[in-house]
């Protein structure tokens, strides 16, 4: 598979300014040095816990917000570091459908202005062709044209939705990171976005971001599945490896907590004890260590490394290690 995007030990830390020079005195370690890529045509899914670090991965990748350290390289170029032009031209390859579909939408704007700003700051078609684009467009992601003349606030969250993947759509992008995209939804609404999600990846070959809490979601659309925990990554392996043998006890925690279908069927549940530990003063070593039913004595002293323990499946975890 060709390698499209490619992150290498991404470090996002938000400052906490104090005193009345407001220096920095602590950072929030949001994400903390993770590494993985992206293919063509491929769906990758970041999963874990609120306030694991998954949307700074995102908003870092497009550059909304500023990476700390580390690499961000899409087709081999370093984008990372891009200012001015660079950046706008490298927004037309890389999209994001942000979380809230309400918010992100200008309720002073109707549907057909919010799908072509995109198209008019980049300069992209003229005259009728940006009118047959918005069309094509709405149509593409269940909606009429004639829909485009009202306003946010007049349709529901799954139409609210499948404007803001109008809009990502709209400059013809390679890469679209997804940002929960049906946790605001009803169930009813999920499997319809999720359909159309996977409908628009093969007819616009488009490689996914999928950033969600929801595993069962995950596991639909999803190639390949990233675990995130306090802002690193402990697990990562093709969804079906992860589902059938998941290894770190934090993917293993999380699994259990899906509910079962059946009620005939029973699932022993792994029960973390604990809170989950400040990340700006994240604890020392395996930054899991804590809540670990299977710590030992040196998961509190050095962090271990994501390493292959099978074909393509990662984990940094000590119980696996030589």
């Amino acid at each position: 598979m060709e390698e499209l995007l490619r992150i290498e030990n991404l470090k996002v830390h938000y400052p906490i300014k104090r005193g009345i020079f407001s220096r920095v005195a602590e950072c929030v370690h949001a994400v903390d040095g993770i590494s993985f890529a992206l293919g063509k045509g491929e769906t990758l899914g970041l999963v874990g816990e609120s306030g694991c670090g998954k949307t700074s991965t995102g908003l870092a990748i497009l550059n909304l917000i500023e990476p700390t350290d580390g690499k961000i390289l899409f087709k081999g170029i370093d984008i990372s570091r891009m200012t001015g032009s660079e950046q706008q031209e490298m927004r037309k390859r890389m999209q994001f459908i942000f979380q809230d579909p309400y918010s992100s939408l200008n309720p002073r704007m109707t549907i057909n202005q919010i799908v072509n700003e995109p198209m008019r700051i980049h300069g992209r078609y003229q005259g009728g062709q940006r009118a047959d684009r918005i069309a094509y467009l709405l149509e593409k992601v269940g909606l009429t044209p004639e829909q485009g003349r009202r306003y946010p606030h007049e349709f529901s969250g799954g139409q609210r939705q499948r404007v803001g993947m109008a809009r990502a759509l709209a400059l013809n992008p390679q890469v679209i990171i997804d940002d929960e995209p049906v946790s605001a939804l009803d169930v009813s609404i999920q499997a319809q976005i999720i359909n159309l999600l996977l409908d628009l990846q093969e007819e616009f070959q488009l490689s996914y971001i999928i950033i969600a809490h929801d595993l069962a979601v995950v596991k639909i659309i999803c190639d390949r599945v990233a675990v995130m925990y306090l802002g690193k990554i402990v697990e990562l392996a093709p969804f079906r490896e992860l589902y059938n043998s998941p290894r770190h006890p934090y993917t293993q925690a999380l699994l259990s907590a899906i509910p079962q279908p059946d009620p005939g069927k029973t699932r022993r549940k792994a029960v973390l004890r604990g809170d989950v530990p400040n990340p700006i003063n994240p604890p020392s070593g395996c930054r899991f260590h804590p809540r670990c039913p299977r710590r030992m004595a040196k998961c509190d002293r050095r962090i271990p490394v994501l390493s292959e323990i099978d074909e393509n499946h990662l984990v940094a975890c000590y119980l696996y290690s030589n």
